[in-house]
């Protein structure tokens, strides 16, 4: 897969992105930085104004308010058990992807808004106590070069799921590219439940009402419109679009399969 959205290692940054990446860490709760900001790093001046946008609203709980109501109303398309023993660092993955894909899909959602002058009017919205990051350990995120030829076509083929467009090739699927038994077995539910029409019915349902929540949330950012806002909309929007809109509706039928 052709990635036209390049990233900035984890590993391999340094000075104040390197510094950004770890207060996104802290800030968001995670132990990995979403994709999504770091290709925001591969351009000049991106991913410093893009955090120092959204990081007030992630600190006042205001994203984690708004995922609390969502899923309280949230579509869950129903898949074929996934019950049974796997590696711990399997429920780890989506543990953390759950949490740091809901929260993204807000203040990330209110930051597309926001550039594209689609804010409700009105007060900024009230925040709230945060979500409790998972406490977990990850396993390494894994790259073709990592893994066999197929368990690598095994996650390009999981990408297709609720994304015919497949623009951006989502973490979560690479991340548990250590038991390709479980991605089997996740495959054949997703199939199942995308035949049937629920999957993607869910997924419409799922962006359409986080876009709602995120116009209001946009009334909270104070920013002065950068240089290379355009850009920047263009590439968080394909994120919100596309990989985080469709995972956090997967991620959480998925964790729900597990029972």
């Amino acid at each position: 897969m052709n990635d036209p959205f390049p990233a900035v290692a984890e590993a391999s940054a340094t000075g104040e992105i390197a510094d950004l990446f770890a207060d996104i860490r802290a800030t968001v709760g995670v132990r990995v930085v979403n994709l999504v900001w770091r290709h925001l790093a591969t351009f000049e001046g991106a991913l410093p104004w893009a955090w120092s946008a959204v990081r007030p609203l992630y600190l006042a709980g205001m994203p984690d308010k708004a995922a609390r109501l969502f899923r309280e109303t949230m579509v869950v398309p129903k898949l074929a058990s996934l019950a049974g023993e796997q590696p711990g660092s399997v429920d780890a993955v989506l543990a953390s992807y759950d949490h740091s894909n809901t929260i993204n899909l807000f203040a990330l959602g209110a930051l597309v808004a926001w550039l594209r002058g689609e804010a409700t009017e009105g007060p900024a919205p009230a925040g709230g106590p945060r979500l409790p990051a998972p406490d977990v350990t990850l396993p390494a995120l894994p790259s073709e070069a990592d893994v066999s030829p197929q368990i690598w076509t095994l996650v390009l083929r999981l990408n297709r799921f609720g994304d015919s467009r497949q623009l951006i090739l989502a973490s979560m699927y690479r991340h548990l590219a250590h038991a390709p038994a479980f991605l089997g077995k996740v495959e054949a539910a997703l199939t199942e439940a995308q035949a049937d029409g629920s999957l993607d019915r869910a997924i419409a349902a799922n962006r359409a009402a986080a876009h709602q929540s995120a116009r209001h949330l946009a009334r909270a950012i104070s920013a002065e419109r950068p240089a290379s806002a355009d850009r920047i909309e263009t590439a968080v929007a394909a994120f919100i679009d596309h990989a985080i809109g469709k995972m956090v509706t997967i991620c959480r039928a998925i964790r729900a399969a597990r029972g």
